[in-house]
């Protein structure tokens, strides 16, 4: 389980709306001189940002809660979202390709590009249609686990 810490600002039924400050993990990492990540995180710097979330513990607004999401849903969306455009687009490429060489005998690249745009085109349809479809799956949704118990600040 991935988890982050965020404070409740605002509840609907059964979701809560957790602000969270984007942290980055360069401050640890033994190459943070060389990385271009660690560059980028300096120039963005530390924003804020909102995610709706599915409340189990019943939090209340100003709660500070540790937020967790699963570790298979993260990996299953990050290749619906990457990989399957991707293949798309290659495979509407060959198919293209092996289309056009057997239409025409000019060797043209156009067939090629035409079942690529074709094939990425198809997939983004059906990662509309995942996205739809996972959206109230319990996988992919980032859930409250529990308080978090902050101490005073003096």
């Amino acid at each position: 389980m991935l988890e982050e810490t965020g404070q409740v600002v605002d509840v609907e039924g059964e979701f809560a709306w957790i602000e969270s400050e984007r942290q980055s993990t360069c401050g640890s990492c033994s190459a943070r001189k060389g990385c271009g990540t660690g560059a980028i995180a300096k120039v963005l710097g530390r924003k804020r940002m909102r995610l709706r979330v599915v409340n189990r513990i019943d939090a209340r607004i100003g709660d500070h809660v540790v937020i967790g999401i699963a570790e298979s849903g993260v990996v299953r969306g990050s290749l619906a979202v990457y990989a399957v455009p991707l293949a798309g687009l290659f495979a509407g490429a060959l198919a293209g390709q092996f289309v056009g060489e057997r239409i025409t005998s000019s060797g043209s690249d156009w067939p090629a590009m035409a079942g690529a745009a074709v094939g990425l085109l198809v997939c983004l349809l059906w990662l509309r249609r995942f996205g739809r479809a996972t959206e109230t799956d319990a996988a992919f949704q980032p859930v409250v686990l529990r308080r978090e118990t902050r101490l005073p600040t003096v």
